[in-house]
């Protein structure tokens, strides 16, 4: 595996007010060494719906991704940090940013950012959809493994 060091220029949650991100995805990025310190300090930090949180790998990365659904009514405090918020198209398992979203309509649809414009999603399978800058990047994932809480 080559080691990708990620630049987010997605919305991090930080940049969200509290009132507006009642029970997200979130997903926070951190290493192989650090996944189980990080996965203790999402557990105690917030109320995990579903009481799992998914940890990802890629090819592409060294880097591994936590996710999870919080149920943030009870979130009192500044956010992890490399935490950010995604979406989830169930049907593809594909994850995304809106910023990534966006993007992705722009550049299947000469330039132009229409809302009603059809993604396949098929075509984005297991990964997820982030920006860099204004680049769109796609990082292909599966299940490194799931921690049942």
């Amino acid at each position: 595996m080559r080691s990708v060091v990620f630049e987010y220029s997605d919305i991090f949650i930080s940049d969200i007010s509290t009132e507006n991100i009642l029970n997200k995805l979130f997903c926070t990025f951190t290493s192989p060494s650090a996944v189980d310190e990080t996965i203790s300090t999402i557990s105690s930090k917030y109320s995990i719906l579903f009481n799992k949180i998914f940890v990802l790998q890629s090819p592409d990365s060294d880097e591994l991704v936590c996710t999870y659904n919080i149920d943030t009514g009870n979130v009192s405090s500044q956010p992890l940090p490399n935490t950010i918020l995604l979406h989830r198209k169930k049907e593809s398992n594909t994850l995304y940013t809106i910023n990534a979203l966006n993007t992705l309509i722009k550049s299947l649809n000469g330039g132009v950012l229409d809302t009603q414009y059809r993604i396949n999603w098929y075509d984005y399978k297991n990964c997820i959809l982030l920006t860099t800058g204004e680049d769109l990047r796609r990082l292909d994932t599966k299940i490194n493994k799931v921690v049942n809480l």
